[in-house]
Order: structure tokens, then C-alpha cells, then sequence
């Protein structure tokens, strides 16, 4: 199969091209009009697919909460959004949920079900600080160690590829250099941490920060924290929540500033995603509603924001036309820069030949016109 388009996105500019799509691998890219072809994208941007490495449910679905038949539906549904791959994201919760949580993953990952792929698990949360815990459950938070993260491995054959933690509540970086050395992308979060304990954690192997500005200690002039570590050290990712909700606009174009080609872009969307506004429900034992700015708020106290119900391609719009990102670098954030995160940037991220063929065709509005996952068409 070969697609084309006046604009397709190749080596951080658009161009006129042709790319052929073979056994779900880009085989070759070509001059446009060079040969004939099965589809003709005219004007419309075709980029690379888009990734979400930290989400944690749609339309009813938690992953935590778990039931096959609703991550498959999740999968099938995410290439409307130009998804083409993701990191089912699990919450604080008890030891035996959270072991039949990552096997069921697992297990559907197996299925290798229709839709954007399940790349791995984000693993967040029970090793997170009280103070920033958000939406996390406070009675399921305990201190974690290796042993007990080898169960979860286990249970899911190796699959948890991300870890957020606290570093403070890890006793000389044990399971953090765990991790490192296993291949486990540990992100820090959910922590009262100061600078140069965060520092230390990077040191220790960490790769990066969770949803940079939420559940973590501010950066001030004084006191730098979390945040001034996520900005300080170059060459470290650091997730960002991009629904204009969790972060100001202003915020965004700070933080984008300053990560450039280390910022990832998340949803840290729940399972309310794909409902109106003024729907509640049931997160880890608290309740959920849906906001009219599409945004999650806990119902009880002091309300505070749980999570999103955010699309990537709308993340990415709010990133350009709001917030005022450059289209590069925005790009970059749902696309190769979470593939570089987790080291698989050598096959996902890019519209190369040789790469997996996850492509997506943007009308000028960032609606989806057409998301090809490993070379299937999904619209």
C-alpha cells in the first residue's frame, strides 16, 4: 500500500511525499507522484502516530479495576485520537489488586487486540508520599521494595516498563537502581522530595519526572524542589499534563521551554473519559465528576483535580494554537520523544523506513482523518 500527501511530516518538516506500507513495517518513502498510489491525503498532514505513556482509562474502563473486554474497547478506540500505542496506568491500591490488575494486562496484551498496541504498564502508585498523593488512595500508599515489585513483575511477565515513586520513601535508591538496571523507565512523583534528593534519584539510575508541576514540590528561588530538579537536568523526560487544567497556558510554554526535546505529553486520563460533563464515578473508592472544561474533580472535600479526560490530538492543538508551543516540539512530545523514554525509539516515533508503520493523517483542525496502526487502517 502507498499513501501520500503535499505535507507529510520527515526529519522535523513537512514535505511533499509518498510512503509505502508493507506486513505493517514502512518499507519504503518516496518522491511525491513517483508511483501510483492507494491514497491520496492531498494537503492533509500525515505525522508520526501518537503514544501515551501515562492514562489510566476510558469510557467506564479503569486498569486498575480491571476487565478484559473494556481494555480491548479502549485499544479499538484510541486510534480516533491518532493513538497508536499506550501504557494502561495503574493506581495505588492493595497488593492483590494490583497483581490481578498488571496480569490482566498482560494478558489481553497477549490477545494483541485491535487498535493502538499496549506497549507496557505504567506503574503508579503505592510507592508515592501521602502528602502529594492527589487522587491516590492514602491507605493503600506503603514503602516500596524490591521484593515486592519482583511479585508484580512477575505477575505480568516483566511487562511494567514505567515506575512512578516517591525517592524520598526509597531507602538508598534500592528499588530505584532496581529498576534502572531491569529496564524500568522510574519516574519521580507523588513526592514531597526536595532538589537534591532528586537530584540523587537521577543520579541513581531515575529517567524521569510524572506529570511535571502536579503531586510534586514546587520550584521557588530558595527552595528549588521537584519541579527545579525536572528543569535543571536536561537530558531527564518529564510527562506534562496538556489539557490547559492541570497547568496554566503560560506553564505549558515554560515547561516546553525549558524540556524541549524531553517533554512527553500525557492524558493521565481516567475512566470517565469519553462521558459528558456531570459524570460521576467510582476512582479507587472515591468519587469522581466530570467538569465542563473536561477536566476530573473528587467530590468530596476539597474537590481537588483527580485527573482528565483529555484527547492527544487535542493536546496537541492547545499546545500550538493556545499555549503556544512550537508545532516541532509539540509534535515531538506525543510522538518520539515517549518512544525514546522507553527505548523504543529504534522502531516507533518516527516516519522512517524500517519503522513500524503507526501513522496518523491530521485535518488542519487536528481532527483525525485516518490513523494507520502498525500499518492497519483504524478510521
Amino acid at each position: 500500500m502507498i499513501i501520500q500527501s503535499r505535507r507529510v511530516y520527515l526529519s522535523s518538516g513537512f514535505n511533499e511525499a509518498q510512503i509505502e506500507i508493507e506486513d505493517g513495517k514502512i518499507k519504503g518513502i518516496y518522491k511525491y507522484g513517483q508511483y501510483p498510489v492507494d491514497k491520496d491525503f492531498g494537503d492533509l498532514r500525515i505525522v508520526p502516530g501518537f503514544y501515551d505513556v501515562h492514562t489510566h482509562g476510558y469510557l467506564g474502563y479503569d486498569t486498575t479495576a480491571g476487565g478484559k473486554d473494556g481494555l480491548k474497547r479502549w485499544a479499538k478506540d484510541l486510534p480516533k485520537e491518532g493513538v497508536c500505542g499506550f501504557f494502561p496506568t495503574t493506581l495505588t491500591q492493595s497488593h492483590d489488586t494490583l497483581k490481578k490488575a498488571v496480569a490482566e494486562v498482560n494478558e489481553v496484551k497477549k490477545e494483541d487486540p485491535e487498535g493502538a498496541q499496549i506497549l507496557g504498564i505504567h506503574f503508579e502508585g503505592p510507592y508515592i508520599d501521602v502528602t502529594y498523593k492527589g487522587a491516590q488512595p492514602e491507605e493503600y500508599i506503603v514503602k516500596g521494595t524490591v521484593e515486592e515489585f519482583k511479585e508484580y513483575q512477575d505477575a505480568c511477565d516483566g511487562l511494567i516498563k514505567i515506575i512512578t515513586l516517591a525517592p524520598e520513601h526509597d531507602d538508598d535508591f534500592a528499588l530505584t537502581r532496581y529498576c534502572a538496571e531491569t529496564g524500568v523507565c522510574v519516574s519521580i512523583g507523588h513526592t514531597d522530595t526536595d532538589y537534591e534528593t532528586a537530584v540523587l534519584a537521577l543520579a541513581n539510575g531515575a529517567k524521569g519526572f510524572t506529570h511535571t508541576y502536579n503531586g510534586m514540590t514546587a520550584l521557588s528561588h530558595r527552595a528549588n524542589g521537584a519541579v527545579g530538579a525536572a528543569f535543571r537536568s536536561h537530558d531527564t523526560f518529564a510527562e506534562c499534563i496538556c489539557d490547559g487544567n492541570h497547568s496554566t497556558l503560560a506553564a505549558l510554554n515554560i515547561f516546553f521551554r525549558e524540556k524541549q526535546n524531553y517533554g512527553v505529553m500525557i492524558t493521565d486520563s481516567l475512566m470517565c473519559k469519553g462521558y459528558p460533563a456531570g459524570t460521576v464515578f467510582d476512582f479507587g473508592g472515591q468519587d469522581v465528576e466530570i467538569y465542563p472544561d473536561g477536566s476530573a474533580h473528587i467530590t468530596t472535600g476539597k474537590k481537588q483535580l483527580a485527573g482528565s479526560t483529555l484527547k492527544v490530538n487535542e493536546g496537541l492543538k492547545i499546545l500550538v494554537e493556545r499555549a503556544l508551543v512550537p508545532f516541532e516540539t509539540a509534535l515531538d512530545a506525543c510522538t518520539v520523544n515517549p518512544m525514546r523514554y522507553v527505548g523504543m525509539d529504534d522502531r516507533k516515533g518516527r516516519i522512517r523506513t524500517g519503522y513500524d508503520a503507526d501513522i496518523v493523517v491530521l485535518n488542519d483542525d487536528y481532527s483525525v482523518a485516518q490513523t494507520y496502526c502498525r500499518g492497519k487502517e483504524q478510521l
